[in-house]
């Protein structure tokens, strides 16, 4: 159930729209993105979307869209902001998203931003906050680079961080780890400066419209979530709080 903030009551038309809560989340690779959205998703009742799952679930579909984003990628070029945009559109007009989305991975450009405000005020909505994590380059890389999966049982561990014990062998299974090929050294660090030239005018953005929360993503994945809903604070009824 959503869970509004305090003070407000259930209404009719526009003044049911006015209670819906759209929060972006900002980060780079390694920076627990997911992880953090999946958390505010069921401390606060919105609606996760992330770009990758549409884009992962338009190609296994073959919609009309992951097919044409398909075609983009086949031949190594970059997916058109217009065919990005119009695959977030179609997904926060669904009726689970009616009350409120956090929105991870998109925007990821200026051009996105704005198209996905313009697209929120057409439905009297807005964007109310936008969540930065922010993790320094170094701790990115060990984040990524020492990432290990299970080839069984997808579970996940960090050859710096919190590694198997055994190294190579699953804790939960005994199946094998392996590294995904784009979690090499040379390819995290480029895809860090991919993000970060993408997305930094996007941090500027926001933060001259006010709101961007700039969070300390270094901390622990408890400490994480509780200052972003302290800073989604105003917008929350008081049982969405963090306790003191």
């Amino acid at each position: 159930m959503r869970k509004l903030a305090r003070g407000e009551a259930c209404g009719e038309g526009e003044e049911s729209a006015a209670m819906s809560i759209n929060v972006i989340l900002l980060g780079p690779p390694g920076a627990g993105k997911g992880t953090q959205a999946k958390t505010l998703a069921e401390r606060t009742g919105l609606t996760h979307v992330a770009s990758g799952d549409l884009f992962r679930a338009a190609l296994r579909e073959g919609t009309e869209l992951g097919m044409l984003a398909k075609s983009y990628m086949d031949r190594g070029e970059l997916v058109p902001d217009e065919v990005v945009i119009r695959m977030i559109l179609e997904r926060v007009a669904q009726p689970d998203c009616a009350a409120g989305v956090i929105f991870d991975g998109f925007p990821r450009t200026r051009e996105q931003a704005e198209a996905l405000q313009t697209s929120l005020a057409e439905q009297n909505g807005k964007i109310d906050a936008v969540l930065y994590l922010h993790v320094p380059n170094d701790v990115l890389l060990r984040r990524i680079a020492g990432r290990q999966t299970c080839k069984v049982c997808g579970a996940t561990y960090n050859i710096y961080y919190f590694p198997s014990h055994r190294p190579g062998i699953c804790d939960a299974c005994g199946g094998q780890l392996y590294q995904r090929s784009d979690d090499s050294l040379e390819t995290a660090q480029h895809r860090l400066d991919v993000y970060f030239a993408q997305t930094r005018p996007l941090i500027e953005y926001y933060q001259r419209q006010g709101l961007l929360h700039e969070i300390d993503g270094q901390q622990d994945i408890a400490w994480v979530t509780d200052a972003m809903l302290k800073a989604l604070g105003p917008f929350l009824e008081p049982s969405a709080q963090p306790k003191e």
